[in-house]
């Protein structure tokens, strides 16, 4: 049963509940979003881009209020949550600034001559699935774009979301979006997949895990509706011989802890060649035992607690099943004794394939070390996953770090840094970490109808 409540992970507490949607209020949400795409795509371009350039000042201006609502809904420390909100705030003005240009017409120099342009048209009425890890963000690189192109947005938040959902939606009211250009709509998992059969529905962006994805994509596919998929990923951060440890560490606490883990990018499994392994597992160890977990409301606070408590639980119960089948828990691994949904930072040495923490998405504060014998052995670790979203490579050759990046089964690659995101990189990976780019010029090019008019006869 979906239920949409606000429960402070820091405390376990329930802050308040939010009714679901109604049947009918699906319906309302669907006619209003089919009806307004035919008037909102009709609306000049630079109108639609003033309108997205507004709700980015919105943002802007409640970046407190907006920071204190994701803490309270899912434990991001303050640092972190004003951080997200600024730079939601940068993506909506990237594609009220970029999008124009990014739907221009292109024309095409074909044989024969004759004028051929390709315009850019919105599809409809689209469906947003989102997670809560990121809950003003994810909206962010999923709504902005498709509303400066002229498609409407129907936008199902995460259950646990509910105040910073209904947050974005009144930002994009006071900025002057038409009610149907943006929806908000408490809906269940039986409810998203009757939208996503609805014929006026035209296509689907979803965030989360592969089960998620799944379900989706599989109705997606069989009412033939386009669909972005953005699951998952178990990225691996390789530690090459000559690489600067110094950096390398600093970059795997980053890497692997902001957000309490709860990224799909985070860096997961740390692959060190043998040479540097022991100095980097004792380095990497006093840092991780270095970071202070707590309230998140609190300035020195670098862990807060994880979304919520059986998210807690989980994380804990793929630690014990790696340490009862011989890993080795070398710092954390435990609930610290506070109450709420808190795990200390984590360790592992020695998991092998047979354990849940070889394959499975931790979605925590837990990092897993391998020890590689060679390049070559660290390539192989790292392609060993079901998933293929992001990396990190870390070397002072940057021709070699390119060839290992050439290597790896992903969709993006970080050398000598963490992995990152920013509104004009493209984002997105391969294998069970989806389908589909977001941001940059990519993120006006999946839900878009690239319509070709060609004037045979006529020269350009």
């Amino acid at each position: 049963m979906t239920e949409y409540k606000v429960v402070d992970p820091a405390t376990n507490t329930l802050v308040a509940r939010y009714p679901t949607a109604s049947d009918a209020t699906v319906e309302q949400a669907i006619a209003a979003a089919a009806a307004e795409f035919t008037r909102w795509r009709r609306r000049p371009i630079e109108e639609r881009a003033d309108a997205v350039l507004a709700v980015s000042r919105a943002f802007g201006q409640r970046r407190e209020e907006l920071a204190a609502i994701i803490s309270r809904e899912m434990g991001k420390p303050t640092r972190e949550a004003l951080a997200e909100v600024d730079l939601t705030a940068v993506i909506f003005a990237y594609y009220a600034e970029q999008g124009p240009g990014f739907a221009a017409d292109q024309r095409l120099d074909i044989r024969g001559g004759d004028d051929v342009v390709v315009r850019s048209e919105p599809l409809g009425a689209l469906l947003g699935v989102m997670p809560w890890n990121y809950p003003y963000y994810q909206v962010a690189r999923f709504a902005a774009p498709n509303l400066v192109l002229g498609n409407t947005v129907i936008l199902k938040p995460a259950p646990s979301c509910p105040e910073s959902a209904r947050a974005i939606e009144d930002m994009m009211r006071a900025a002057g979006l038409p009610a149907g250009a943006y929806v908000n709509l408490f809906a269940t998992n039986r409810q998203v997949a009757a939208l996503v059969a609805d014929p006026r529905v035209q296509g689907v962006s979803l965030t989360g895990s592969e089960r998620a994805g799944r379900a989706v994509g599989e109705v997606a596919g069989r009412h033939l509706k386009k669909y972005v998929l953005e699951l998952g990923g178990s990225d691996p951060f390789l530690v090459l011989p000559d690489a600067d440890l110094e950096r390398a560490v600093a970059a795997a606490v980053e890497g692997r802890m902001s957000n309490a883990g709860q990224a799909c990018t985070a860096s997961k499994r740390f692959i060190v060649v043998d040479p540097l392994y022991d100095r980097f597992l004792a380095d990497f160890t006093k840092a991780v035992q270095a970071l202070t977990v707590g309230d998140p409301t609190e300035d020195e606070v670098r862990i807060g607690p994880l979304s919520s408590e059986e998210a807690a639980r989980t994380v804990i119960a793929q630690v014990r099943d790696a340490a009862q089948q011989g890993a080795t828990v070398v710092t954390g691994g435990v609930r610290p004794a506070r109450g709420g949904a808190f795990v200390e930072p984590t360790i592992l040495t020695g998991v092998t394939p047979g354990m849940r923490a070889y394959h499975e998405e931790i979605f925590g504060p837990v990092a897993v070390v391998h020890r590689a014998a060679d390049t070559a052995a660290a390539i192989r670790l790292a392609n060993d996953t079901p998933y293929g979203l992001g990396s990190v490579v870390f070397s002072r050759d940057t021709a070699a770090a390119k060839d290992v990046a050439d290597a790896l089964d992903v969709g993006m690659v970080s050398i000598n840094g963490p992995s990152g995101t920013q509104e004009d990189l493209p984002f997105g990976g391969v294998k069970l970490s989806g389908v589909g780019r977001e941001l940059g010029s990519y993120g006006m090019s999946e839900f878009v109808n690239r319509k070709v008019v060609r004037v045979r006869g006529q020269a350009r």
